[in-house]
C-alpha cells in the first residue's frame, strides 16, 4: 500500500512540474570595461570585480548575460564565479579582441545544446559595424536544456550602439529576424537580455515589445523591486526612471519576480582605530551600470 501511495505521489509531482512550468532565475548586468579614466577615478578593475562575481556567486543566476567584458575581465570573472561555464567572443576580431557580449551558465542546471552569435551590422556573419555605429557590436545567443525538467529556451545576450540611432533601430529588427529564424518553433521560449542604450520611452524598446515576439519583465512582473533605474554612470546618489538595461522573454514566459539590485562597496581611505573599525571609508559602486535580475517559469 505505501509503496502504491509513492507511485501516485510521483505521477502526482511529475504532472504538477508539466502544469507549472520550470523556474529559472535570469538576469543581465553591464560590468563596465577596464579603463585608465576609471582607475584614476578610483574605480579600478581590480576592486570592482571581487564584488561583482561575489554578488553574482550570491544571487547564482541559472544563466545570465553581461556587457563590456574585455577578455582579461572575462578570465578574472571565470576565477571568481562559481560553477560557471560561458559563451562569447570578442567584437572586434571574433576570437579575444574587444568587448565580449558573453553568457554564463550554470551547467549543473543548464545543458548547451547549440551556440553562436553575430554582429549588429549589415554583415552580420563577420566582424563589422552596422550603419552609423561608433563601434563594432554584436549579440551571443545559446540554446539550452534545463536538465530537471528537459524544457528548452533559446538566451540572446547583446549590446547596442550608444551613438548610432538607425544602428539601434535596425539592431532590433535584425535581432527579431534571427529571433525568428531560429525559434520558428513557438514552443520554444526565447529570453534577451543586454544593455539597449535605450529606454522604455524610446523607438526601439517598442519595436521590441510591441512585437509578437517579446514582453518586458519590468512590465509584466507579478513581484517588481526597482527603486532606481539602471545607468547612473558610478553616481550612487542619482535617481533615475530610465531603464537602458533590459530582460525581454517570449509572451508565454510567466515573469515572477523582477529587482534591479543597487548594491554598493566600500574603499577604505583611513587606518582602523583600536577597536578595529574603519574611520574612513567612501562608498563605491562596482559598475557603473545596476544588474537586473528576473525569476521566470517557461510554461
Amino acid at each position: 500500500m505505501e509503496k502504491l501511495r509513492l507511485i501516485f505521489l510521483y505521477i502526482f509531482l511529475g504532472v504538477s512540474s508539466q502544469v507549472c512550468g520550470q523556474e529559472l532565475y535570469v538576469g543581465t548586468y553591464n560590468i563596465r570595461y577596464d579603463n585608465e579614466e576609471d582607475r584614476k577615478d578610483g574605480n579600478d578593475w581590480e576592486s570592482r570585480c571581487p564584488v561583482i562575481c561575489g554578488q553574482l556567486n550570491f544571487e547564482h543566476p541559472d544563466v545570465f548575460g553581461a556587457q563590456e567584458v574585455l577578455h582579461h575581465q572575462l578570465q578574472d570573472m571565470l576565477k571568481m564565479l562559481v560553477g560557471y561555464s560561458y559563451i562569447g567572443v570578442g567584437r572586434e576580431d571574433g576570437e579575444q579582441k574587444g568587448e565580449y557580449a558573453p553568457i554564463f551558465y550554470d551547467p549543473d542546471v543548464l545543458e548547451r545544446q547549440d551556440c553562436g552569435w553575430f554582429w549588429l551590422s549589415e554583415t552580420p556573419s563577420e566582424p563589422s559595424k552596422g550603419w552609423d555605429a561608433a563601434c563594432e557590436r554584436i549579440c551571443t545567443w545559446g540554446l539550452f536544456r534545463h536538465k530537471a525538467s528537459g524544457r528548452q529556451f533559446y538566451f540572446f545576450n547583446l549590446h547596442m550602439d550608444h551613438r548610432g540611432k538607425k544602428a539601434r533601430r535596425e539592431s532590433a529588427l535584425l535581432v527579431l529576424d534571427q529571433i525568428r529564424m531560429r525559434c520558428a518553433d513557438k514552443e520554444c521560449p526565447v529570453i534577451l537580455t543586454g544593455d539597449f542604450n535605450v529606454d522604455q520611452n524610446d523607438e526601439v524598446y517598442s519595436l521590441l515589445t510591441e512585437s509578437e515576439d517579446l514582453i518586458d519583465t519590468y512590465e509584466n512582473a507579478r513581484i517588481r523591486f526597482a527603486e532606481n533605474g539602471t545607468f547612473m554612470d558610478y553616481k550612487q546618489d542619482l535617481l533615475t526612471e530610465s531603464r537602458i538595461d533590459h530582460v525581454f522573454v517570449s509572451p508565454s514566459v510567466e515573469v515572477d519576480r523582477y529587482g534591479i539590485l543597487t548594491n554598493t562597496y566600500w574603499k577604505v581611505k583611513g587606518s582602523r582605530d583600536r577597536y578595529g573599525d574603519y574611520r574612513n571609508a567612501e562608498r563605491r559602486l562596482p559598475s557603473d551600470h545596476y544588474p537586473v535580475m528576473v525569476r521566470v517559469v517557461l510554461r
